[in-house]
């Protein structure tokens, strides 16, 4: 008489995947239905319809090609997703002649057009930061804000050492090559009531900056502007002997001569000019305007990037019982090999590299201390 199938010996107390080399069947039936379940899970993905990208809709990876993960700015920053352009227009009406619909049909502005992100500044430091004057002089950096507030909040997190930022003007904060903008100090004095000096080797810079402070009152008693006089110095002649701050903050010229500056600016042109279907004819130098403005001091100097920082990290060294932390953007990363080489030469005593970035842009901030 046949017998009936044997049923596979119980493992009391043990779970089949502990018993693998000797449960043919377990094993068999634990990969069918890990393979039901991958099918299943993959189905239901390929079913779930994507999201368009909260930051800039109109932009989608390519077929098969694999979508670079989108910088996030810092939660604090206080501009996050899209622009609202309603409100930013009824803070500041002007702004309404440069918006317009892209194809999505959402409200964006030209953002290769100098006078439209000039306005779009304007209207967000008056919405944002109570600041009701700040013009540039023609052909001068307009700094993007939201990149510039992320700034500011990171080093916030790195004065509060995991704690809770500290506020208030007893920190002191040392801008170095403020820009006729005068961005950081108007951007920390309002985010965290810290007191500034901004500090500018081009005396149109220094005037434009002062002009700025002392037209908007809360920026006055928290912001003082100051001439470097001498081009060869970063620190010296600007912090006085007995003076002592709790930071340093500087974005460096990036730019190692006008042509390589120039040849950015075109590249840049024509990433805009690609965003919106178009193209853009290459340039000389002569017809060539940086996109966003910029002066020498500020888009470049010799030997570029690495050789300001440089200098400025051995300069740092005469300074070391002065400045809680010295820090600087970098744009370069493959700059920061040589930056950490150098400050153990010099015996710093600490090096942080801190990510930060908005959409695609990836940048750092670099600090150090004695």
């Amino acid at each position: 008489m046949p017998q009936p199938p044997r049923k596979p010996a119980s493992r009391a107390g043990k779970p089949r995947s502990e018993s693998r080399s000797n449960d043919v069947w377990g094993d068999k039936a634990q990969r069918g239905q890990a393979a039901k379940s991958k099918a299943a899970n993959k189905a239901k993905s390929a079913a779930k319809p994507k999201s368009a990208d909260k930051a800039n809709p109109a932009v989608k990876p390519k077929a098969n090609a694999v979508a670079k993960p989108k910088a996030s700015l810092h939660p604090r920053n206080p501009h996050q997703g899209r622009y609202d352009f309603a409100r930013l227009i009824e803070v500041h009406p002007p702004l309404h002649d440069f918006v317009r619909a892209n194809p999505k049909g959402d409200n964006t502005i030209d953002f290769a057009d100098p006078a439209a992100v000039l306005c779009l500044n304007q209207a967000l430091l008056a919405s944002h930061y109570g600041v009701g004057l700040w013009q540039l002089p023609p052909g001068y950096l307009c700094p993007p804000i939201p990149g510039r507030a992320d700034y500011i909040h990171h080093l916030a997190d790195l004065l509060g050492g995991g704690a809770k930022p500290p506020e208030g003007k007893q920190v002191r904060i040392l801008d170095v090559g403020t820009g006729a903008s005068v961005i950081y100090p108007i951007l920390g004095a309002h985010s965290y009531g810290w007191q500034f000096v901004a500090s500018d080797i081009d005396p149109v810079s220094v005037s434009c900056a002062q002009t700025i402070v002392q037209s908007n009152p809360g920026l006055k008693g928290l912001v003082k502007v100051k001439q470097q006089n001498d081009p060869e110095q970063i620190f010296a002649g600007i912090i006085g002997r007995d003076q002592f701050f709790a930071a340093t903050m500087c974005n460096p010229p990036f730019h190692a001569s006008l042509e390589e500056a120039l040849q950015a600016n075109q590249r840049k042109r024509q990433n805009l000019a690609a965003a919106k279907g178009e193209s853009v004819a290459e340039t000389s130098p002569e017809q060539s305007k940086l996109n966003f403005g910029g002066q020498k001091a500020e888009l470049w100097c010799p030997g570029g990037e690495i050789q300001f920082l440089s200098k400025m990290l051995k300069e740092s060294t005469h300074f070391a019982q002065q400045v809680g932390w010295f820090t600087s953007l970098v744009s370069k990363s493959s700059n920061l090999k040589a930056l950490e080489k150098l400050a153990r030469q010099l015996k710093v005593k600490k090096t942080k590299v801190i990510a930060m970035g908005q959409g695609q842009k990836q940048s750092r901030l670099f600090a150090w201390r004695f």
